[in-house]
């Protein structure tokens, strides 16, 4: 990783955030450096996917601070381009809508690709997914394992400074989970990625940081980082 790669991307400055009477997350403190490869992990209910939705502006926490910086390393109000896999149980798989349509909603909000750029960025997605052949059938007919697929490439398709995965091998089969570690592996060359995930074997190796989340924050620098205790 060069000195450009060290440079501060995201800060969360003395973070809490409360639901109802319930501390989910209490005073976080954590710096997310451009190229970055973080996994997340910790246990049900600890934070985890709060954390990466206050990282996303799509909840205000409570108190503290969210700074972003630019490329220069400095303060800026404008939020960086995310590209983003929710969990599979926070998307309506009966809305009628296709493979094609889902992942070409990835690039709605980009305005530097002319039509034929973006059909060729969502035929690259839909290859590297494996989905080609599904292109115009409705997400309600798939498997969950499509449809995390589907999430997948809608996530990428912009090619984003900023790749957030809450749970991204949920409902994948077992050959595909191979191929996503392939593809990750190659985004993370040039792609900032923040993960969750339960299971670490594959990701925590290639991950250069390793955060434990459960009502406050850890940095684990142990080879073992699945619960606090073992680090």
């Amino acid at each position: 990783m060069n000195s450009q790669d060290k440079k501060a991307l995201i800060e969360l400055r003395d973070l809490s955030f409360r639901r109802e009477e319930r501390v989910i997350l209490d005073h976080v403190n954590l710096t997310v450096n451009r190229g970055d490869f973080m996994a997340i992990t910790g246990p049900n209910g600890g934070g985890k996917t709060t954390l990466l939705r206050l990282i996303l502006r799509l909840l205000k926490p409570d108190s503290g601070r969210i700074i972003f910086y630019d490329t220069e390393g400095r303060p800026t109000v404008a939020a960086p381009k995310f590209g983003y896999l929710p969990q599979k149980n926070s998307v309506d798989s009966h809305f009628p809508i296709t493979v094609r349509e889902v992942v070409s909603s990835g690039l709605l909000s980009d305005n530097t690709l002319s039509k034929d750029e973006k059909e060729v960025r969502v035929d690259e997605a839909l290859a590297l997914i494996g989905l080609e052949d599904l292109a115009t059938r409705p997400i309600g007919k798939l498997s969950g394992g499509q449809l995390q697929r589907v999430l997948f490439g809608r996530a990428i398709v912009s090619r984003p400074p900023i790749l957030v995965l809450d749970e991204p091998l949920s409902y994948l089969d077992k050959h595909f989970e191979s191929h996503l570690y392939k593809i990750v592996a190659e985004l993370a060359k040039h792609t900032t990625i923040l993960l969750v995930s339960h299971e670490m074997s594959e990701i925590g190796a290639m991950a250069n940081r390793h955060i434990i989340v459960d009502g406050s924050l850890h940095e684990c620098t142990a080879a073992h980082h699945y619960v606090k205790t073992e680090c």
